[in-house]
């Protein structure tokens, strides 16, 4: 082989591993800015299980500013947050079908709406910015009241609980009620 063809080769071969480095790692959702996240608990009899991508504050104002308020957001970053319960279940009074749904949420001052959508693997938002859903698709829609967190919170969390889930970020944290 000529030195000529062998550099082509070399740069070739390095290039190709350079892609498939960079696509590997962009496959990796943990290495996201915000990462991957889950929780799951028993409510009843009921599993509830959430994944979500959680976003830090990074000195960021996020309720009324980095998430505004009267606008439904995708409860979480990266592609849209899912809730999945195995049995039926109430949530806020009403009821909500066993299954697997995108879950947004549309904060409020004084009052929250979680909305239950049976479209799921969408990505979060749209290009225009606007929450990606289609209202159509609601299964349920249910009011809660945030509360002024006892402790800040850099990163976005969900917990579930024998009484339901909570989001805590920032100073805030909004219960959700569910019961079987």
């Amino acid at each position: 082989m000529n030195n000529q063809f062998k550099k082509i080769l070399l740069a070739s071969t390095l290039a190709l591993f350079a892609f498939g480095a960079t696509a590997s790692a962009q496959a990796d959702k943990s290495k996201r800015a915000s990462p991957p996240d889950s929780t799951n608990g028993k409510i009843g009899n009921a599993t509830v299980t959430i994944n979500y991508s959680s976003p830090s504050m990074k000195g960021r104002k996020i309720w009324g500013d980095l998430v505004p308020y009267d606008k439904a957001w995708r409860a979480g970053a990266n592609e849209a947050t899912i809730f999945t319960t195995d049995k039926a279940i109430k949530v806020e009074g009403k009821t909500l079908p066993a299954g697997k749904y995108s879950l947004f949420a549309q904060p409020g001052e004084k009052e929250w709406q979680f909305i239950f959508n049976s479209q799921t693997g969408q990505w979060g938002i749209k290009r225009s910015g606007e929450a990606n859903f289609d209202p159509a698709n609601n299964v349920l829609t249910v009011t809660a009241k945030p509360m002024k967190s006892s402790a800040m919170n850099e990163r976005l969390t969900y917990t579930v609980n024998g009484k339901g889930f909570v989001l805590k970020w920032e100073n805030l944290e909004v219960p959700v009620k569910i019961t079987q």
